[in-house]
């Protein structure tokens, strides 16, 4: 199957901010050069304790890094449905409603709003909350309903990162392959750049050798020399 990027206008959720360009970077820079229209759903952000020299980054600093990552890839709107320290890494404490009315319609970039033909979601095996309830309402959101009354993208996947190799329930390997060339592996890995209080040195998830190795292993099984793994949820042909 082909799809034609130039063509598509796609919805991308991402729980937090960096998920999406770990999940997706290539495929954005690769449909943006093609002429899609790309927007992406932020779910929370808040100040976070992590494992860097200071050992946490700002709600403040991660705004600004949006900012400069949205320039990098051109996307055409973006949006934070539940910003501050009440929801960061709490989601899983707010109800499966409302997060659902956020991704459906209470939002500038929701489904109702954008009408996408492409939805790409986090996958819910992930180890982390807020991916796992990010992926349940947008399951919810997007359940079958009468076309004339409701939008259906044509299309709804689910993106791998590295650490979610870390789970419970099995999950077998991605079964849409996304070919990259050497330009959307760059741009993706300088749009993780600019996520400078995210990024880590090698072996982290979220270092540069992970992210290649990953798109060369996905690639080696697409045939091609690199890739993104996805999981198809819907096609409609």
């Amino acid at each position: 199957m082909t799809i034609d990027w130039s063509q598509q206008r796609i919805l991308i959720f991402a729980p937090h901010p960096d998920d999406e360009t770990l999940g997706c970077g290539g495929l954005m820079h690769r449909a943006k050069a093609a002429g899609a229209e790309v927007y992406v759903q932020f779910m929370t952000v808040g100040d976070t304790a992590d494992v860097s020299p200071r050992g946490f980054s700002t709600a403040n600093e991660r705004h600004a890094e949006i900012k400069e990552v949205a320039d990098h890839f051109r996307w055409d709107d973006w949006h934070i449905a539940f910003p501050g320290d009440e929801y960061h890494l709490k989601l899983d404490a707010l109800p499966r409603f409302e997060l659902a009315n956020a991704v459906e319609r209470h939002s500038p970039v929701s489904i109702a709003a954008v009408e996408p033909t492409v939805v790409i979601a986090p996958h819910r095996t992930s180890y982390n909350q807020d991916h796992q309830v990010t992926a349940e309402a947008v399951h919810t959101a997007l359940r079958p309903s009468n076309i004339r009354k409701r939008h259906h993208p044509a299309v709804v996947l689910a993106y791998e990162e590295a650490a979610d190799q870390w789970r419970y329930d099995a999950a077998g390997s991605p079964s849409l392959m996304v070919g990259l060339d050497e330009a959307d592996m760059e741009a993706k890995l300088a749009g993780m750049r600019l996520y400078g209080t995210q990024i880590h040195e090698h072996p982290h998830t979220r270092s540069e050798p992970t992210l290649r190795s990953l798109a060369v292993l996905r690639g080696m099984q697409a045939g091609v020399a690199l890739a993104e793994g996805f999981y198809a949820m819907r096609m409609l042909a």
